[in-house]
């Protein structure tokens, strides 16, 4: 389910700006940019997006300033060792192929993640890591907020789509009950068909052949097993906490009764609703991908 929210804060000489945006996805995928600088961050953070979120692609940025002139900038000589060793290995395999390449700059180098530290080495980041994950909760709580405005107008698109539903299920309940006696006639000529040319044949493949005739004539327990999927979903849209993956599941059943109330129709009238049905079922699953 989509969403945004965004806070700002700060503590002694530096400032900050959250923000917190989701996008759909089948299951919870958390994507963090905070400085590393600060230890215990990100590992906080996605813990606390993890306990709280359970569905989405979850993007979460942190932007910290420092006050100018109070910024001291500090190289963290491993890494820069490690980067320009990079750099040589890089060269070495171009020069291989032929490659030309332009030789980076000090300011390519410094920019290099990891390379130019924008903290102070020696300053003590509990406190400041202590107030930006106390401000966590709060953003989260105003991103959910968002959230549940969006839910409440998907929950009454899913409702009208279960409606539209049940609806085809009458109808298709109506038409099954209109063709019974052409059906029958139907049924009988089948039978005698294999009856006139059971003569020696097993037994037992003679039963199946008549059971599987009666099988395909019959979409009743197709529809009864539609209508308890209707309840299901009424149910699960009712419920608490996350029911994305549940509904997910449901609509694959949904669209398995759609096809094979097609394959069993044997009439014109059933066919067309029986692919009305897939069509909403199809939609229904859209929207399903946005529930948490």
């Amino acid at each position: 389910m989509t969403g945004f929210a965004a806070a700002t804060g700060g503590q002694g000489p530096y400032r900050w700006a959250w923000e917190l945006r989701s996008v759909n996805a089948k299951g919870l995928d958390l994507r963090l940019r905070v400085p590393d600088w600060i230890g215990g961050l990100e590992q906080g953070a996605r813990a606390e997006l993890a306990r709280r979120i359970k569905r989405g692609n979850i993007s979460l940025n942190l932007r910290l300033t420092r006050e100018a002139g109070d910024m001291p900038f500090q190289v963290d000589s491993d890494m820069l060792h490690a980067m320009l060793a990079a750099l040589k290995q890089v060269e070495r395999a171009a020069k291989e192929q032929n490659l030309p390449l332009r030789p980076a700059s000090v300011a390519e180098v410094m920019g290099m993640r990891g390379v130019l530290q924008t903290g102070p080495a020696d300053e003590d980041t509990g406190p400041l890591l202590k107030a930006l994950l106390g401000e966590l909760p709060a953003l989260i709580e105003a991103f959910d907020e968002m959230r549940a405005g969006e839910g409440a107008s998907l929950a009454a698109v899913l409702h009208d789509q279960l409606g539209a539903i049940e609806a085809l299920i009458a109808d298709a309940m109506r038409e099954a009950d209109a063709r019974q006696g052409q059906m029958a006639v139907s049924l009988r000529s089948n039978l005698a068909r294999v009856m006139d040319h059971s003569e020696g044949a097993d037994e037992a493949r003679v039963a199946q052949e008549l059971a599987l005739i009666a099988v395909k004539a019959d979409i009743r327990e197709e529809l009864d097993r539609l209508e308890a999927h209707v309840l299901a979903a009424r149910d699960l849209l009712r419920a608490e906490g996350p029911i994305g993956r549940k509904l997910d599941f449901l609509m694959q059943e949904f669209n398995r009764e759609a096809n094979t109330l097609c394959s069993k129709s044997q009439s014109t009238a059933l066919t067309r609703i029986g692919l009305d049905l897939k069509a909403t079922i199809d939609q229904m699953r859209e929207q399903v991908q946005n529930v948490e």
